[in-house]
């Protein structure tokens, strides 16, 4: 009795445990998927078109038949619908749509021999697919499985030659079956569009990327997607590592972003985690530290220096007019804190002045602390999320000694100004090219809009599509492999060769 009452104690820490927070979500909602709809019935025409059929051959009585070189002429899609059916699907429907095809004949009627071409149409066609859409091994949504029913109401040919009146008598054997083979190749063909040519679209979205030389980013799918009736819910690690230690885990402690609205086509929400985590990995890559020497330094902050350290530097053997040399290097892990009022960076980092005569060691004249915090404005621009930086506030201060931090009182104005003009363009241009939004290919977002919460971002946008799915399909189209004895399969999808 005791373990059982010990067991539902711990049973709420267990499920919270197993539940880790995004650092990174995404929302689709009803409004985003009916411009995939849109995008993805032009898809299916295709694909609808390009439909085999085998031929069909026969004999009735006297009369033989045989219909080859079946081709699709045209598609009337009259009424389409896909939406979201919870927990894990998507539904697409087509009603009462219309088929025309061509084929060739070839009749024999006791002496009488024909050949030509018929066009006949497939009337009330209604398709009902089922996608079920999850997380696989690599942590990539894709579509695992899928289900279909297709039916044709009706079928006709129109014959024409002089044995039209034969052909009209005889055409429900030939009419039945071309009814019977077209109902049969339909879900074939859209099974193998789902299972694999879209899911070779899902292939371009990022999982495990590199950003930069210093830095990668995980983007792999913590669980199976959540859909209800208006919205599907992704949720993304969203977790940077350095290069150099790529199988570091950083635990996720951030308040896990809550995504309500549902007006726009997509929502990108983006925790602390996310933005904390790029500046872990970024400290530990070693490349928070940056160097100014020579023409780099203001003429007038090194006059400023030199001034404030006169003394110091007549101390020392090395010529007063020696080259000065600052280093700004960062001593903690940044981090990111996001209100309802904006968006701040809180960095801690030393500031080393030294004297560097030509052909001597470097002489330190001072290393003083700096506490800064910047205001950091979160932009989306197509698929990539980039950050501008500003300096809020600034101080500087001595570890030493409180009236050494007095005399450094006076280098507090230019040294900040040393900040704004010469340091936050160098980071801002690393900032610059951002990191991408694991979206596929040929996707991207328009008129973004961030909103502030407490502990996360969100930011609302529309879906553009830059590229065609039939484009970005055929680029990554599975290609069979050279047939050898015994043949082999075709190769699996191709994928993204900046992807790891």
């Amino acid at each position: 009795m005791a373990s059982c009452s010990c067991l539902l104690l711990l049973l709420p820490w267990l499920v919270m445990a197993s539940h880790s927070p995004p650092g990174c979500k995404i929302r689709i909602t009803s409004k985003g998927l009916d411009l995939v709809k849109q995008e993805g019935l032009r898809f299916v025409e295709q694909e609808l078109h390009n439909i085999t059929i085998s031929d069909l051959h026969g004999k009735e009585g006297q009369f033989h038949y045989n219909i080859s070189q079946v081709k699709v002429m045209d598609l009337q899609l009259a009424s389409s619908d896909l939406h979201f059916q919870p927990q894990q699907h998507l539904v697409f429907n087509i009603s009462n749509a219309s088929i025309s095809l061509r084929f060739r004949r070839q009749l024999l009627y006791w002496f009488f021999y024909d050949i030509g071409s018929i066009n006949a149409s497939a009337d009330g066609v209604h398709i009902h697919t089922v996608l079920q859409l999850a997380k696989d091994q690599a942590g990539r949504l894709k579509i695992s499985n899928m289900t279909c029913n297709a039916s044709i109401a009706k079928m006709h040919a129109g014959f024409t030659g002089t044995l039209r009146k034969v052909y009209e008598f005889l055409s429900t054997f030939i009419v039945t079956g071309m009814r019977f083979l077209l109902s049969q190749q339909i879900c074939p063909s859209l099974e193998h569009a789902s299972l694999v040519l879209l899911n070779s679209l899902l292939d371009t979205v990022p999982v495990r990327n590199y950003v930069d030389e210093h830095i990668g980013i995980d983007y792999s799918l913590l669980r199976d997607p959540t859909i209800s009736t208006d919205t599907l819910d992704l949720d993304f690690k969203g977790m940077f590592f350095p290069r150099m230690r790529e199988s570091q885990e950083l635990e996720n402690h951030a308040v896990e972003p809550v995504i309500k609205e549902t007006e726009r086509m997509v929502y990108v929400a983006f925790s602390e985690y996310f933005f904390d985590s790029a500046m872990q990995a970024y400290f530990q890559a070693g490349v928070l530290t940056i160097e100014l020497q020579g023409d780099k330094i203001p003429k007038d902050l090194e006059v400023l220096l030199r001034a404030t350290f006169f003394g110091t530097i007549f101390m020392q053997s090395p010529a007063v007019d020696a080259p000065l040399r600052l280093v700004l290097q960062v001593s903690a892990p940044p981090r990111c804190t996001i209100k309802p009022s904006g968006t701040s960076v809180s960095v801690s980092a030393f500031l080393n002045i030294s004297l560097v005569p030509e052909g001597r060691p470097a002489v330190q004249l001072s290393s003083m602390a700096m506490e800064t915090k910047l205001s950091a404005k979160v932009f989306l621009q197509g698929k990539a999320l980039r950050v501008q930086l500003d300096l809020r506030r600034f101080r500087i201060y001595s570890k030493q000694s409180a009236l050494e931090s007095l005399a450094l009182f006076s280098l507090q104005t230019p040294l900040k100004t040393l900040l704004q003009l010469t340091i936050m363009p160098i980071i801002n241009e690393r900032t610059k090219k951002g990191v991408q939004i694991p979206l596929p290919e040929g996707m991207d977002f328009v008129k973004e809009v961030v909103t502030n919460h407490a502990g996360f971002l969100t930011v609302g946008a529309d879906l553009h599509f830059s590229k065609g799915l039939r484009e970005v399909i055929e680029k990554y189209r599975p290609v069979p492999t050279t047939p050898t004895y015994p043949s082999s399969s075709p190769a699996e999808p191709s994928t993204d060769p900046l992807q790891l």
